[in-house]
């Protein structure tokens, strides 16, 4: 694996570069709504039914908040800006029938960017929860001498921890329907601080993550010439950082033929990176009605296991969506997973089979 050519950057610093310990009590990532809100999403809701409009046609043209819509701009600027992450609380999720929620959700978020794909089916809206029956035969798998490999997809329909990564899209946004009986926290890491922290301290380590590491396409998507693609975990445009991450889809491409090997010096700097996203992180427990929005490009997520009670009704169950919102470029060289790396151009997402969109 060659070096990139472009220098390792100092480390960077603003509001994006926080410690859990400090951010959890700062309220400015933390939004409710307020009976004036509902009111408009109400109206909003109406609108778009009686234009008979569907879930890919919803947006802010045929679903105007314009009230609620000033939030959202405030969100949007502190997503891409500020910290990064923002909470927001108070939506009623019995308040519409699912398929009524479901236009809700999408309508409001469409505000903060464009919906992308999330499979090759063409899934605008995925629910997150623990699957009956086999979810590595459903969502992607690979057998090795040890037992099964999960792909990450089949890994988020299973009630296990996931480790901390991004997901492919500027934007990801979770509601919470129902929380889980235990467990099910939310652990969320500044990429930028994990960033710094390792040049502090192993800068060696550090800058291995802005080479190249060979990743699989497994329970991802068919696209590409290739099973596999190379991206580094790091990058920075125009004094922007950009991280995108999944310990899984690397230990997934060592696992097929014909796929560069991992050095152990890189695998020591993937182990620092997740020990430090882990001492730096924010935990957070999603209720019925919070509302979890998260910057792909300097945030890290992780999950912890959880129980679901015995009845079913009490299963811990959201709503994502992905979102384009490409309000910084990336680096060139990232076009293998984004498609697009210039500001405003649409990207993200998993290109879908033909017809199936």
């Amino acid at each position: 694996m060659s070096r990139r050519p472009d220098p390792i950057p100092a480390p960077l610093h603003g509001p994006f570069a926080w410690h859990g310990d400090v951010l959890q009590g700062d309220s400015r990532w933390q939004y409710r709504f307020d009976d004036g809100d509902l009111a408009e999403l109400d109206r909003a809701l109406s609108g778009a039914v009686g234009s008979g409009g569907t879930l890919h046609g919803l947006g802010r043209a045929t679903f105007p908040l314009r009230r609620l819509g000033r939030k959202l701009e405030r969100i949007g600027e502190e997503l891409e800006n500020g910290c990064g992450i923002v909470r927001l609380r108070g939506l009623p999720v019995a308040r519409w029938a699912p398929e009524q929620l479901a236009r809700v959700w999408m309508g409001l978020a469409a505000h903060l960017g464009k919906p992308v794909y999330q499979n090759a089916h063409g899934q605008l809206l995925r629910e997150i929860r623990a699957e009956d029956g086999d979810v590595g035969a459903r969502y992607g798998q690979l057998s090795t001498e040890s037992g099964t490999f999960l792909s990450s997809r089949a890994r988020t329909a299973s009630n296990a921890a996931l480790r901390f990564h991004t997901d492919r899209c500027d934007i990801v946004g979770l509601l919470c329907l129902s929380d889980a009986l235990s467990g099910g926290v939310s652990k969320i890491a500044s990429s930028v601080a994990v960033h710094n922290a390792m040049l502090a301290c192993r800068p060696d380590l550090a800058a291995l993550l802005y080479e190249d590491l060979p990743r699989s396409r497994i329970g991802e998507e068919a696209g590409g010439d290739r099973a596999w693609y190379m991206l580094p975990v790091w990058g920075v445009r125009d004094g922007k950082f950009t991280s995108h991450y999944s310990r899984t889809y690397v230990e997934a491409g060592q696992l097929q033929e014909g796929v560069p090997r991992v050095s152990d010096a890189c695998w020591q700097a993937l182990d620092l990176l997740a020990q430090l996203a882990e001492s730096l992180c924010m935990p957070m427990t999603l209720r019925p009605g919070d509302i979890q929005f998260l910057n792909n490009h300097v945030i890290y997520h992780a999950r912890t296991a959880f129980e679901d009670a015995p009845v079913r009704r009490r299963a811990r169950t959201l709503l994502r969506v992905w979102l384009s919102s490409p309000r910084r470029a990336l680096p060139h060289g990232h076009e293998v997973l984004w498609r697009a790396v210039e500001s405003g151009a649409a990207r993200g997402g998993i290109a879908p089979h033909p017809g199936e969109a």
